[in-house]
């Protein structure tokens, strides 16, 4: 956490991705979601948990390095409900979502990816949710 100029405590949020990004860069919605392909999302979606951002750079479509980046909101936020009401009731993840954009402030570098054999797992189940139909996405 941070303080601000009035010294109150703000939430640090992460974002993670494949794009390359940089200090006042704004992730906005509008754009191809990084885990349905071809779909275009009206929520850009954020985290308070490394491990949370670790997984979305690693699991984001692409070829591009997993990038995590800090990231202030700009407007209002609330739970994921993709991980909250179906997966993890109570938000352990600290995962969230706004309409609004989100504004870069920096870039996480040196984080370490989870192990490949966990990489692989999750993989294989997210493809098996996919062929399933079960890989929605409350938009």
């Amino acid at each position: 956490m941070c303080a601000d100029r009035a010294g109150m405590f703000m939430q640090t949020f992460f974002h993670g991705t494949r794009a390359s990004l940089k200090p006042g860069d704004m992730i906005a919605t509008g754009y191809t979601s990084n885990f349905a392909e071809g779909r275009v999302l009206s929520w850009v979606y954020f985290t308070s948990t490394l491990d949370a951002a670790i997984w979305g750079a690693e699991l984001a479509r692409g070829d591009a390095p997993g990038r995590i980046y800090v990231v202030e909101a700009t407007g209002a936020i609330e739970d994921d409900p993709n991980v909250t009401d179906k997966k993890f009731p109570g938000n352990p993840t600290m995962s969230y979502r706004s309409r609004e954009p989100l504004r870069v402030l920096g870039e996480v570098t040196g984080w370490r990816g989870h192990p490949p054999d966990e990489l692989d797992r999750m993989r294989a189940g997210l493809a098996r949710m996919h062929a399933e139909g079960k890989a929605i996405i409350i938009d």
